[in-house]
């Protein structure tokens, strides 16, 4: 379970004031008591998704978005505590809803980007096989 303290959904909330959706999902992760799983299931029946009740949907749903959040644009970023950068091309240039884009760039970086871009990273050296 990710838990946002009120300190860092504050410095999220100025890191992402230019993106409303973001700040309605931070809002709900601070009524979550800054649960951020429970705030996305919330959140995603807000936007029409069908999320399932488990604990690990947030974990699920962000691997959709591995290949674009574990490039180094986005990697960088995210390691920096940026997440604008992520949150916007989510929510511009991919099918994810927007009230979600910030809970997947949060749940990315609080689980550690390099960890969860680890599979990607992985699969990326194997398919690019010996030099």
């Amino acid at each position: 379970m990710i838990v946002l303290t009120s300190e860092e959904i504050t410095q999220l909330t100025a890191c992402l004031a230019d993106y409303p959706d973001a700040i309605a999902a931070l809002q709900e992760i601070s009524d979550c008591d800054g649960d951020i799983e429970d705030a996305a299931i919330s959140l995603a029946l807000r936007a029409g998704q069908e999320p399932d009740t488990n604990d690990r949907w947030l974990a699920s749903f962000s691997k959709r978005y591995r290949h674009i959040a574990c490039q180094t644009q986005f990697r960088d970023a995210l390691s920096a505590h940026q997440p604008g950068t992520l949150v916007n091309h989510l929510t511009q240039e991919t099918d994810c809803p927007a009230l979600l884009a910030a809970p997947v760039a949060i749940y990315i970086f609080k689980s550690g980007v390099d960890d969860f871009c680890h599979s990607f990273d992985y699969a990326r050296v194997q398919s690019e096989g010996p030099a």
